[in-house]
């Protein structure tokens, strides 16, 4: 039925929008300059969480899987985006994050045989304009290493999820969503150790709210919705939701921090939303499946989808 997938793609978009809201959480509340202690502290106790809760390990190949993917999805890409975060500014850094669309639309047509519409192509165009127009400076200075940062962390991403929609695993989704989340926390925990020292000794209460929302909303929740949706949708549908969270991220800074928003900036978020909802209409040649996958009317039908 057309109106569940409508539900999931809402469903889903909550967790990029979840995501927006990380950088109003960081500056407000966590202490500074502890980027990796925060993905540390986001991925792994909420994937302890999650595994405690299911009480499942992996199996088989899924312990390497388990592995690559979170790598991928979480441990590589927080990294990834720590350094492109500290030697670029952070328009530029979001800027070439939105390239991942059309990274992924690329991916999915080799990998799980997905058609590339030009639609779609057009959409994965206009979301970096739009991206660019709502964060972008005129000013913003440009690095070499930060540019190939943002650059890898945009690929592993897409990777991440086209590999999660081709490898389907046969666990419940709570239970692959915490082995992923332990696997990208244990890998970031070491390079977070080495690069920003120990914890704080201390921490305020508001540290550790800002913490919990990391873990639990951000993290635990955040990601079961988007590797559920990831389940339920084509790597391409899930993908251009992304781009709501520096949508969102904009927003939060206009609302409650005071910042500036351009008419630029406002252009720039219209562009996105349009991209963002251009990219969920359906293709010719594809019908709404009965739980809200989409299926191929032709003989030539995508890979077993999977989680992510």
């Amino acid at each position: 039925m057309l109106s569940n997938r409508i539900a999931i793609i809402l469903v889903t978009a909550l967790a990029p929008a979840i995501w927006g809201t990380t950088y109003l959480v960081t500056t407000e509340l966590l202490p500074p300059d502890r980027p990796l202690l925060a993905g540390v502290a986001r991925a792994l106790p909420a994937g302890l969480l999650l595994v405690a809760i299911t009480r499942r390990l992996p199996r088989g190949v899924w312990w390497w899987r388990s592995l690559v993917l979170g790598a991928l999805n979480i441990g590589a890409f927080f990294a990834l985006l720590f350094v492109a975060a500290y030697r670029l500014p952070g328009g530029v850094a979001a800027t070439i994050g939105s390239l991942q669309p059309l990274l992924v639309v690329g991916l999915s047509a080799g990998l799980l045989g997905e058609r590339v519409s030009t639609r779609t192509a057009l959409a994965g165009v206009a979301g970096v304009g739009g991206v660019s127009l709502l964060v972008l400076r005129a000013d913003a200075g440009l690095d070499g290493i930060g540019v190939a940062a943002a650059v890898a962390s945009a690929v592993v991403m897409a990777t991440g999820i086209v590999l999660s929609k081709r490898w389907t695993s046969p666990a419940p989704l709570l239970a692959t969503t915490g082995w992923q989340l332990v696997a990208g926390g244990l890998l970031l925990l070491p390079v977070a150790l080495a690069v920003e020292g120990p914890p704080p000794t201390t921490l305020s209460a508001a540290n550790l709210a800002g913490y919990g929302y990391l873990a639990i909303i951000g993290a635990a929740l955040a990601y079961v919705l988007w590797f559920r949706g990831i389940r339920a949708l084509t790597p391409t549908n899930v993908t251009f939701l992304g781009l709501l969270s520096p949508l969102v991220a904009t927003t939060l800074g206009w609302l409650a921090l005071d910042q500036e928003l351009s008419v630029g900036q406002s252009l720039g978020g219209i562009v996105v939303l349009g991209a963002l909802v251009v990219a969920q209409l359906p293709s010719r040649g594809r019908a709404v499946g009965p739980v809200g996958t989409l299926e191929r009317a032709s003989e030539q039908a995508p890979s077993v989808p999977s989680s992510r």
